[in-house]
């Protein structure tokens, strides 16, 4: 058994939704304070295509992830490397960007880094079942190649955060 430390790739939209919705800093101020922690003790990273995406919007979200102490993680090598053998170990892999919209351009790096530092996924997108569908979604391309994902719930519950809330 490994003493290793689990680690997790957050997705934008992890940050993104919990910082407009259910973890405004507004109320939850404590939220965003673990968050700092995760990423101080090395348990929580995001890619550097993740980054961007966030920072390019300047707002509040953006000013705290630039002062946050979540570790950002370039491409190197072997992260493309990892890209490469997502590509190629299905074709149906490239529907996870849509290039005609410009969307979902961070996935695929966020899964390539989850891969090659031997990480947990964490995302709020779902998996696509319909046999119908244009495009897959990142829990798909995870499955496929055996890397193991959640959404940002199940990561709060496995490093065992508990909050408490108050009147003010």
């Amino acid at each position: 058994m490994s003493n290793a430390i689990k680690k997790y790739c957050l997705d934008a939209n992890v940050l993104i939704q919990a910082w407009n919705s259910y973890y405004s800093p507004k109320f939850c101020p404590s939220y965003w304070e673990v968050l700092n922690e995760l990423g101080s003790a090395g348990r929580i990273f995001i890619p550097e295509a993740v980054y961007e995406e966030i920072t390019r919007t300047d707002d509040d979200l953006c000013e705290w992830l630039k002062q946050s102490r979540i570790d950002i993680k370039e491409i190197t090598g072997e992260v493309a490397q990892c890209l490469r053998n997502i590509y190629a170990a299905n074709p149906t892999h490239i529907t996870l960007v849509d290039n005609l919209k410009g969307r979902s351009l961070a996935d695929p790096w966020v899964i390539a880094h989850a891969m090659h530092e031997r990480a947990t996924v964490v995302t709020k997108e779902e998996k696509v079942t319909a046999l119908n569908a244009n495009r897959i979604k990142i829990p798909n391309v995870c499955e496929n190649m055996g890397i193991e994902w959640m959404n940002d719930f199940g990561m709060i519950q496995e490093v065992s955060v508990k909050f408490s809330c108050s009147l003010v």
